[in-house]
């Protein structure tokens, strides 16, 4: 049996709304399918909040607001 392309199966459930923006953004953009409008929706989504450009391999601890080395407060005579 041949490898799948996405082995990996998401099960949605939609509101009569939500499918209905779906079907309509689907047929403005030319989208083969739904399942093609969904992926390409969720990537663009992930792309905005750019959740996209992260390295592969690169851990959630490696990101943050702090410096590295920095995990509490005010560092000694810091305000």
């Amino acid at each position: 049996m041949a490898e799948l392309e996405r082995p990996e199966r998401l099960q949605i459930m939609l509101t009569a709304d939500e499918l209905a923006a779906l079907e309509n953004w689907r047929f403005d953009n030319r989208m083969p399918s739904r399942s093609a409008a969904v992926r390409e929706l969720l990537r663009r989504g992930l792309a905005s909040e750019g959740f996209l450009r992260a390295d592969l391999g690169v851990k959630s601890q490696d990101y943050g607001i702090l410096p590295p080395g920095r995990t509490d407060g005010p560092a000694d005579g810091e305000d």
